[in-house]
């Protein structure tokens, strides 16, 4: 996939994520619920602008950014304009199953890769992957096959900006972190994708 593709609002990039695959070495499915964060976000790394920690959210488009949350969970984040990033919540898992169980300490897909610190332990991702490009290994960003139903609704874990309607999801996906709580269609998206 192009990296240009992301150089744009991470607003705009998010829901078009939203039944994209993405793969870490073998293991990785469709993604189905993601949030969005820019610059004049209050609850974005990137408000306070560059520090140490948030520097690939300022760096190239199309590129990983990887955090710590809490000191105990990885977060994966894509990088859109500078600044700006989607963090991907959760995937409906396709490959690397098995790999993903052992990680995990589960059978069940569902809690596989339903929410971001799940989602970072079965695909193994840790900060050695932050600010590795998307477009080649060990990461692999497919687009979507066809038309995919998208839903938007506030984002989750956050105290700024929580009213913000920047989480969207795949409508009905059995595989979100949570449900929506305040759930609206973007039929605009449905029909296709500049992620292609």
């Amino acid at each position: 996939m192009d990296p240009g593709v992301f150089a744009r609002g991470a607003a705009l990039v998010a829901p078009e994520l939203i039944g994209c695959t993405l793969l870490h070495g073998d293991a990785g499915g469709m993604i189905v619920e993601v949030e969005a964060y820019d610059r004049t976000d209050p609850a974005s790394h990137s408000f306070n602008g560059p520090t140490r920690r948030n520097a690939a959210m300022f760096g190239s488009p199309g590129t990983a950014y990887v955090y710590r949350s809490y000191g105990m969970h990885w977060c994966f984040n894509i990088v859109c304009e500078p600044g700006s990033a989607v963090l991907v919540r959760a995937l409906e898992p396709t490959r690397g199953l098995d790999a993903m169980r052992k990680r995990r300490g589960t059978v069940l897909p569902r809690l596989l890769c339903s929410g971001p610190g799940r989602l970072c332990q079965a695909l193994a991702i840790t900060a050695e992957q932050d600010g590795l490009p998307l477009d080649h290994p060990p990461f692999v960003l497919l687009a979507r096959e066809g038309p995919v139903a998208v839903a938007a609704g506030t984002r989750i874990g956050i105290t700024k900006g929580a009213d913000t309607p920047w989480r969207f999801a795949l409508a009905d996906s059995p595989f979100l972190s949570r449900p929506l709580r305040r759930r609206e269609p973007v039929p605009a998206l449905s029909a296709g994708s500049a992620l292609r």
